[in-house]
């Protein structure tokens, strides 16, 4: 009987039959070549007869159970060999059975000298056997000798590796855990811990007797591939995907503006005149739609529910696949931890893999699903990240550690990026990058359209909630309004629940979004009551041609005074409902007044009315002007999350006091300058009056703050120069530095890179400021950063 067991043994049990010549032929031929297949295996061969003891042959083979199925299939082979013995010994006293023994007889003295040759391969085979069991017996020794070595390991005491030992202290006492420790191999032994902490992490030294090349990943980058603009959208809407209200939305919305893009990206490459562009593999993980993160904006799509951020999403995944880049969209945190090769477990692992994506857009939402699954990945990748963040995040909230002791720690804040990485809706926080959406431009059709259609004294309602009417104080300038003009709201509302909206107000409930453009396009004035903050709705009823007319805060809305802001890590003052139509598009298409004081609504109200206007879109909310600045940053922005600089404290300073002695201009020339975006020719220091931000300073000389270019006046000499006596001059952290303190002439710099803040003030500092010239229409870029 013949058996495989399952150590890889096969056991020919004995046969109770006399084996004839012929017999022993045929089974020797089966045997031999059974030995010879399993010695090509690259296996171990050895046979033994002990007594009445099974005939073993034993082989360990690579592979084990890639060789189990081969010899189960020759164990099969030799059965049916047996079998037939079987049938051959229950013929042997027959008559006819004889007869052909004889006749066989003859065939015997002819396959003698076969024989001869099969018993020279049974030699060869065994020879073979003997060698190979040597080799084996060698590796098995050396085998023995890196069990060895894996029981008695010692933590490497290295200064190159100060944390190794207190790690391997934790890994004893708590690598249970998490299962991901295990994934990598981690099993109990002193020598797993070790390996673990100097192949996946990086906390101690390489262990000598490791094949280090098997052990580190190749780190060869992939060949670069040029970015082609795109001009079909058909694949982006499947990755965008469905299944979801957010989703539909966002596709519609892309659909929607599909020609428009076209135009803009045939517009903008002309203007870079076929300048190679890498092409960046790129991760869009939108946080706030995962089941994870509660996704309550898709349920109130259909309710009236904030837009703004499903609005800006839907036209960054249009710009960074038409700039043609390649694309993954994530909204589910399975699908994150899938695309990122995170470990099974708690996330207390590093990645499996390198990261495979340059750059990732996410929001809070998403970043806090990337630390929470990344491990100590997240820490070596974390400047690939790009945070969409609608309010902005403030350095002093950005840091944790100044954060945590000066009182600006909150929910939204702590990250230790460069603040540059958060990417705002609007260009209010120079700290941050300013990402924006688009806003449509009309055709010369629909322009005409306006000009013949719009009355004089139709107004809308900014607001599709129903809460939005439970402003305190309304009834009083709503009353003026109508005797002027028919009123119109565009409030979800239930058929059972109607919304607590005056009786003038003709309400015309949720509508569709180009039932909604239609409505403008006939109205004169869009008016605000002071919420939502900073959303789209003013910017798209510009761009048809109504004048939107807005309440002037005061004293200025911020964390102090006002729950919304309340928890945002930014000390941001907002002056109004929408601040960048205030301060960037102003009059005759933006009216900021006080709302209590009758007499000036009034009178605004009746300027309105009389006053023409035509559609307008600020460049950088067009399509084109979009792509140009999400093409700049994809180029030329550098991230460093602990910016070592390229200027020192004690190097010369490269500026010049102006001919008017009023302000710093860069000295030397272009090919001297360092390599920065953007660049230095673009800079100019002005010191700040006490109790002015940086901010506001720049604002005021028709400039804006550009915090990268604070490394560049962190210098004793830039004091010097601008003129101020220093009676003492130290280094620490601060928000606010480098500063003057004026009373008593003392004068600070910044000690940590990552707290240079163009916001923040203090009326005991006066601050030095670097401003910088921008393109009209495109605030985020300098005349010439593109």
């Amino acid at each position: 009987m013949i058996t495989v067991n399952s150590d890889g043994k096969i056991m020919i049990r004995r046969c109770l039959v006399t084996l004839r010549p012929f017999r022993i032929f045929v089974l020797g031929i089966g045997f031999f070549t059974l030995c010879f297949l399993m010695t090509s295996l690259g296996g171990q061969f050895s046979a033994k007869r002990l007594g009445d003891s099974p005939f073993t042959i034993r082989t360990e083979v690579m592979g084990a159970l890639e060789s189990r199925g081969v010899l189960r299939k020759m164990s099969d082979m030799l059965e049916m060999m047996v079998k037939r013995m079987d049938v051959l010994a229950r013929l042997e006293n027959s008559t006819d059975f004889r007869r052909g023994e004889e006749a066989l007889s003859h065939l015997f003295q002819s396959a003698a000298g076969l024989m001869e040759r099969i018993q020279a391969i049974a030699q060869n085979v065994s020879d073979i056997a003997v060698k190979v069991d040597q080799i084996l017996r060698n590796s098995l020794m050396n085998g023995k000798v890196i069990e060895g070595r894996r029981d008695q390991c010692e933590v490497p005491r290295d200064p190159k590796y100060p944390d190794c030992s207190g790690k391997v202290e934790w890994m004893r006492a708590r690598w249970t855990s998490d299962p991901c420790y295990a994934f990598f191999g981690v099993d109990g032994t002193e020598c797993s811990f070790l390996i673990y902490l100097s192949e996946v992490e990086w906390f101690c030294p390489p262990l000598p007797w490791r094949n280090q090349t098997a052990a580190m990943p190749s780190s060869k980058p992939p060949p670069r591939v040029q970015a082609v603009f795109r001009s079909n959208l058909s694949y982006l809407l499947e990755l965008i995907g469905s299944g979801k209200e957010s989703l539909i939305f966002m596709k519609k919305r892309v659909r929607h503006l599909a020609s428009q893009w076209l135009l803009a990206t045939r517009s903008l490459a002309q203007k870079l005149k076929g300048r190679r562009r890498d092409q960046k593999q790129i991760l869009i993980h939108i946080g706030f739609l995962t089941e994870e993160s509660g996704d309550v904006f898709s349920p109130r799509v259909l309710k009236g529910g904030p837009l703004g951020e499903m609005v800006q999403w839907a036209d960054i995944l249009a710009a960074l696949f038409i700039l043609g880049h390649s694309l993954k969209v994530t909204v589910s945190l399975k699908e994150l931890q899938s695309n990122l090769g995170v470990p099974p477990g708690r996330g207390n692992c590093p990645l499996t893999v390198p990261l495979p994506f340059d750059l990732i857009y996410t929001d809070y939402h998403g970043l806090q699903q990337m630390k929470q699954h990344m491990g100590l990945s997240f820490k070596k990748y974390r400047c690939r990240v790009r945070v969409i963040d609608t309010f902005g995040t403030e350095p002093a909230y950005n840091l944790e550690e100044y954060a945590t002791l000066h009182g600006y720690r909150t929910n939204w804040g702590y990250w230790n990026l460069n603040p540059k990485q958060f990417m705002t809706m609007f260009p209010h926080t120079p700290d941050n990058s300013f990402m924006g959406f688009v806003s449509e431009e009309l055709n010369e059709t629909e322009r005409q359209f306006i000009k013949s259609n719009k009355a004089s004294n139709m107004a809308v309602v900014y607001g599709k909630e129903a809460s939005i009417w439970k402003v305190s104080g309304k009834e009083k300038f709503l009353a003026i309004l109508n005797k002027y003009m028919e009123i119109h709201g565009t409030v979800y509302y239930e058929t059972q629940r109607p919304p607590e909206v005056p009786a003038f107000v003709k309400n015309h409930g949720l509508l569709p979004q180009h039932e909604f453009q239609q409505l403008l396009r006939k109205a004169k004035l869009f008016i605000g009551f002071g919420f939502p903050y900073e959303g789209p709705a003013p910017l798209e009823a510009i761009a048809n041609g109504c004048v939107f007319l807005q309440s002037r805060f005061n004293p200025p809305h911020s964390s102090l005074n006002h729950e919304f802001f309340r928890g945002k890590p930014t000390s941001r003052e907002v002056s109004s409902q929408h601040p960048y139509a205030e301060d960037f598009i102003g009059k005759p298409y933006v009216w900021t007044v006080d709302y209590n004081n009758s007499e000036e609504f009034e009178a605004a109200v009746k300027t309105i009315m009389r006053t023409k206007v035509d559609p307008y879109v600020p460049y950088e909310y067009t399509c084109e002007g979009m792509l140009e600045r999400i093409h700049a940053y994809i180029q030329h922005q550098v991230c460093d999350s602990k910016p070592n600089g390229h200027a020192m404290p004690s190097s010369p300073s490269p500026f010049t006091l102006s001919p008017n002695a009023t302000h710093l201009v860069w000295l030397y020339n272009a090919s001297s300058a360092p390599h920065v975006w953007p660049p230095v020719s673009s800079m100019q220091v002005w010191v700040s009056e006490a109790g002015r931000a940086c901010t506001q300073t720049c604002q005021e000389h028709g400039l804006v703050c550009e915090p990268t270019f604070f490394e560049f006046l962190n210098k004793k000499d830039v004091f010097l120069q601008l003129r101020i006596a220093c009676d003492s001059m130290e280094s620490e952290m601060s928000h606010l530095y480098p500063a003057l303190a004026e009373n008593v002439q003392e004068c600070y710099l910044q000690k940590e890179p990552l707290l240079y803040s163009c916001a923040g003030y203090s009326t005991k500092y006066r601050r030095l400021c670097p401003c910088r010239d921008y393109q009209k229409g495109q605030v985020a870029l300098c005349r010439d950063c593109l």
